[in-house]
């Protein structure tokens, strides 16, 4: 940005008394956010890949603290799999809503796992007018060589439901295991996003349990609001704390604008008033400098490159990735490394051509990364050091 930009962007706001634009114009003046996105990919990967096996439509991947992994499927199928590849299927997963981006999504283990046994994980649920985000958690019962989800409880679900896509649903834990985050997308119904009554657009932050949290932005206000943490996202597909015990979250953009996002108590992003790409039928959209009462991005993407899943590496397999976040790419079809600057800042430090849709990122408890890849008979990775 440069001074009369951002000049007249401090000047509108004061002009239209949005906010103090002291304090807002002090941080844009201080540093614009990176432009990503014509970076150029690499072909000289620093790690070998071995195909662990081969899924249909698979979502996302977490692992177990004894090294074990769980994956979902789209369609409505959860799996526990060793690192060899060997699967057994999970029973008692619910009905899900399979429609376009809609289905079975995220899974993460209870911070407590190794007692209580409990998962919890997302999905599109079918109802009349399409379908609901739900968040549930159900105990994992292994037995007889056979796994089932047994004493499923619903969490949280999203009223009303509807047919679109950009649901959301990525599931993380505080450092201290005492909240959980959850992504909502905007459902492609833009406008909810800056609605505080429409359960779209947001993060919200939920004890384990479902309950709001007393200390939440807007606790003891009804429905919704009681729940939000920030507001003014798109399609959220990556959440997790940075090893500083900072919240990052990714989503997509329109046409350009994908975003890589610090959260903060009570934020707002911007969406739908604000981006830096544009609608897909080429109108223009404000960009954040013109609006320095939103959170602007830390990064951004233009053109996109679709980002899907998003973990922190704190391995010793690759020693100078730590306290990099790894981010897929299905646009960009391969792995993005991101670094952060003292002063918070981030840096696209690595993007890597992999050739393949890339729709989600775990770090083993050895130290490897994994990846699974997006679409049908869609491969199980394993990075590890050359």
């Amino acid at each position: 940005m440069n001074r009369s930009t951002l000049s007249a962007a401090c000047a509108l706001v004061a002009l239209l008394a949005l906010a103090p634009a002291d304090a807002r114009c002090a941080s844009l003046a201080h540093t614009a956010p990176e432009n990503a996105g014509t970076s150029p990919a690499r072909d000289d990967a620093p790690f070998a890949i071995q195909r662990i096996a081969a899924f249909d439509r698979p979502w996302a991947i977490a692992f177990l603290p004894d090294g074990r992994l769980l994956l979902t499927e789209k369609a409505g199928r959860m799996f526990l799999l060793t690192q060899a590849g060997a699967r057994t299927p999970i029973d008692g997963v619910p009905a899900v809503y399979d429609r376009g981006q809609n289905g079975l999504l995220d899974v993460a283990p209870s911070p407590d796992f190794a007692r209580d046994r409990l998962l919890y994980f997302t999905r599109v649920a079918p109802e009349d007018g399409g379908g609901a985000l739900v968040l549930a958690r159900a105990r994992l019962d292994e037995s007889g060589g056979r796994a089932r989800l047994r004493d499923l409880e619903t969490l949280w679900r999203q009223q009303p439901a509807g047919p679109g896509g950009q649901p959301g649903g990525i599931v993380a834990f505080s450092p201290d295991g005492r909240h959980l985050f959850l992504t909502v997308g905007d459902r492609m119904e833009p406008d909810t996003a800056q609605d505080p009554d429409a359960a779209r657009g947001k993060i919200l932050r939920l004890d384990p349990d479902g309950s709001a949290p007393p200390d939440n932005p807007m606790a003891g206000q009804p429905g919704i609001r009681a729940l939000t943490w920030s507001t003014g996202h798109r399609n959220p597909y990556g959440l997790a704390f940075a090893p500083d015990g900072t919240l990052w979250e990714h989503e997509m953009g329109p046409r350009g604008g994908d975003e890589l996002n610090r959260i903060r108590r009570g934020g707002n992003y911007g969406w739908p008033t604000v981006s830096n790409g544009d609608q897909y039928s080429g109108r223009p959209i404000p960009r954040h400098a013109t609006r320095p009462d939103f959170d602007a991005p830390s990064l951004y993407w233009t053109p996109v490159i679709a980002p899907a899943g998003l973990a922190f590496y704190q391995g010793d397999v690759f020693p100078a990735w730590r306290g990099s976040a790894l981010i897929g790419g299905l646009r960009a079809e391969g792995l993005v490394r991101v670094v952060f600057n003292a002063d918070g800042t981030a840096h696209q430090a690595d993007r890597w051509s992999l050739g393949r849709r890339i729709r989600d990122v775990a770090v083993a408890p050895d130290g490897a990364v994994w990846v699974i890849e997006d679409g049908a008979d869609a491969g199980l990775l394993r990075l590890t050091a050359k």
